[in-house]
């Protein structure tokens, strides 16, 4: 099943990551925490915080937010570039999961916190996205029916572990149809967030292209298993 608030709430993450043969990959709760106040000291003032999700998170908002609306940001676009070795994959067969490039623009959904719940919110996320060192958080200018706002999100880090780097579509087809982790396949994850983009007015071609590649070959096994 996907992650969870409670999973987060609880440290579950944490504590299978520790079990895992990548435990050793991960960041301390100090550094993680220093890396959670380096962001909050860099918010721009007002009375409220802004969140771009462009992946699981559109379908799986487990934080508290006061709105929810599509938001465009430019300058990034989103790419299957990042090794998911628990989640979605093992270590044994990595799955993949979605980051920001440098680059082009990505259609997503941007979240607004309360100040108030904000920092709580957001260390929670920190438990799920910043565990491995896999992103970089960054605020970035988005754009929202017609306002222009500056929203939290996670660039990938070129330089972690986890990085794939500029993969083919065959690659990537090959890997959602075959790798499964802690939360499920890859393909699932896919298909949630091309639905989520989807209910919320958004299309990505390229996106809906993989999805479809990858169900017409599972079709295709299927109908000829070897």
């Amino acid at each position: 099943m996907p992650v969870t608030r409670a999973d987060l709430e609880k440290n579950a993450l944490r504590q299978s990551l520790e079990r895992s043969p990548i435990g050793g990959q991960m960041l301390s709760e100090a550094a993680l925490e220093a890396s959670l106040q380096q962001a909050l000291a860099q918010r721009p003032a007002g009375p409220d915080v802004w969140l771009f999700g462009y992946g699981s998170l559109v379908w799986n908002p487990f934080i508290r937010f006061l709105e929810r609306r599509p938001g465009t940001v430019r300058g990034y676009h989103r790419r299957f570039c990042l090794w998911s070795r628990i989640n979605r994959g093992t270590p044994e067969q990595p799955g993949l999961a979605l980051g920001l490039e440098p680059g082009g623009a990505c259609r997503g959904v941007v979240f607004r916190m309360d100040d108030n719940v904000a920092e709580d919110e957001l260390r929670i996320l920190w438990r799920r996205e910043m565990m491995l060192g896999s992103y970089v958080p960054r605020w970035v200018r988005a754009t929202s029916r017609g306002e222009s706002l500056t929203a939290l999100t996670f660039v990938i880090n070129r330089a972690s572990s986890g990085y794939a780097g500029r993969l083919s579509d065959a690659q990537i087809v090959h890997t959602l149809m075959h790798a499964s982790g802690l939360y499920g396949s890859s393909m699932d994850y896919l298909t949630r967030t091309v639905a989520g983009l989807n209910h919320c007015g958004i299309r990505d071609p390229r996106l809906e292209r993989l999805r479809d590649l990858a169900l017409e070959r599972m079709a295709a096994a299927q109908r000829h298993p070897q």
